[in-house]
């Protein structure tokens, strides 16, 4: 009697130990085959009004300035803070009142994925740049502050998108397909080097 009573415990006690298994296998599965930060400017674009329970509240002011870099785009040097933590890129712009005519804001991703910014909360007008991974410019938008419409890009295969004030491609005359590159090298070199 005693065999067959530790015998189902121990039959319980593997079907328990597999179902945990199964679970954190199909969570971290979750995790990995979706993008960690599809957000942009300032929040994640979605069509309601009310955050959803799994959604952070929106940020309610400006982040202090984050760590920076010179990017190079033609002959343009630009002093670019990074938005690479998921609260980081959250926020973005949000709240912010100024922005050096060469100063911008670069959105640092994982992987590549079809990227969707808007401009909840954000005051400045801005022109945002979707990169792909070997730093190419894929596509140029301009954004109108506080818009809460989704700019969705036309690719999925954006792995950073550059914010700087608005008109300033225009103005430095960078275009599509130009190639964006850092004080370290290329895009992929500076921020995923092993």
């Amino acid at each position: 009697m005693t065999f067959s009573s530790n015998s189902a415990k121990l039959s319980a006690m593997k079907i328990f130990v597999s179902f945990a298994l199964l679970c954190l296998c199909i969570a971290c599965r979750e995790e990995l085959t979706s993008p960690r930060n599809t957000a942009a400017s300032s929040a994640p674009a979605t069509n309601s009004a009310m955050p959803k329970a799994s959604e952070p509240p929106s940020p309610t002011q400006a982040q202090p300035r984050l760590r920076t870099i010179k990017l190079w785009l033609g002959t343009n040097e630009l002093t670019t803070e990074v938005a690479a933590t998921f609260n980081e890129v959250q926020t973005g712009m949000m709240w912010r009142t100024n922005m050096a005519e060469m100063d911008g804001m670069i959105f640092v991703f994982a992987r590549p994925f079809q990227a969707t910014f808007w401009m909840k909360n954000t005051l400045l007008p801005l022109s945002c740049a979707y990169i792909a991974s070997d730093g190419t410019i894929l596509e140029l938008h301009d954004m109108k502050p506080r818009d809460e419409s989704s700019i969705p890009s036309k690719t999925d295969q954006v792995q950073y998108v550059l914010e700087v004030n608005q008109g300033w491609f225009e103005r430095h005359n960078v275009t599509e397909g130009m190639l964006v590159k850092s004080d370290r090298g290329t895009l992929q070199e500076t921020f995923f080097r092993r």
